[in-house]
């Protein structure tokens, strides 16, 4: 593995409790940095932050990302106990139900978008400006290969992983003046606990679609974060980094 330089820094990572979320964290403990997680589970992030307590400084905030008051709460709780806001990881996402779009119940359309588009605008909104007044910061959202290609049945997920790459390319623009780096990733699918919301048919047609023929890793995924949010990404910003096992032509 090789050795990213995160001493010093600190990092919050949004659905750390488990999956992507969880190796990221991982990784940037094994970097040197100090983690805050938020995520809604607190019973599960309690559970993952015993578990890695012994590789570096970790805490748990409790938070739904869906209500900004909330998100500024968790904010203003991560700058005490941390010191400060480093390293921003937009990577809480759910995937909803799969529908054809004209039967997609719009209660679901709504959350889907809420989690995985609005809460991200809202975390960003959060953190940015003290990046600004300490000239650096950086930005890495977990978008999607669905966001560039679209998921037939998962039209939401598709709809809100596009506007996670547009919104990355926007603020990199709007903050290029500064040390600030915001980039983000478009994963194939991993094997998390967010298999359990999809159906097995869905699975099958998104492996089927990845040329490596399986599966990214969550491991590989916080490989390539931990670099975009290091020091040393000092010029690249409102990029998308492909994790999509060459399915991504573009």
């Amino acid at each position: 593995m090789n050795k990213i330089d995160l001493q010093g820094k600190c990092a919050v990572v949004t659905g750390g409790a488990q999956g992507i979320g969880r190796a990221i964290a991982e990784r940037f403990l094994e970097s040197g940095a100090k983690v805050s997680l938020w995520d809604r589970d607190q019973t599960l992030m309690d559970e993952t932050c015993n578990d890695l307590v012994d590789s570096g400084e970790v805490i748990g905030v409790q938070v739904d990302l869906t209500d900004l008051a909330a998100v500024e709460a968790a904010r203003d709780r991560t700058n005490q106990a941390l010191g400060g806001i480093d390293i921003l990881v937009n990577n809480a996402g759910i995937a909803g139900p799969n529908a054809p779009l004209w039967e997609y119940p719009p209660d679901a359309w709504r959350e889907v978008i809420d989690i995985d588009l609005n809460a991200v605008f809202y975390c960003c909104r959060a953190v940015v400006p003290q990046m600004i007044e300490q000239n650096y910061g950086r930005i890495c959202s977990t978008a999607s290969i669905a966001g560039k290609e679209g998921n037939p049945t998962a039209s939401p997920y598709a709809a809100a992983k596009a506007g996670v790459i547009a919104l990355t390319k926007a603020l990199g623009k709007e903050l290029a003046s500064y040390d600030i780096a915001v980039n983000c990733i478009t994963p194939a699918a991993a094997k998390t606990r967010i298999f359990d919301q999809i159906e097995q048919e869905f699975i099958d047609y998104m492996l089927s679609k990845i040329p490596r023929g399986r599966f990214v890793s969550v491991d590989e995924i916080a490989a390539m974060v931990a670099w975009l949010v290091s020091a040393e990404n000092s010029f690249t910003t409102g990029a998308v980094f492909d994790l999509s096992g060459g399915r991504a032509t573009y």
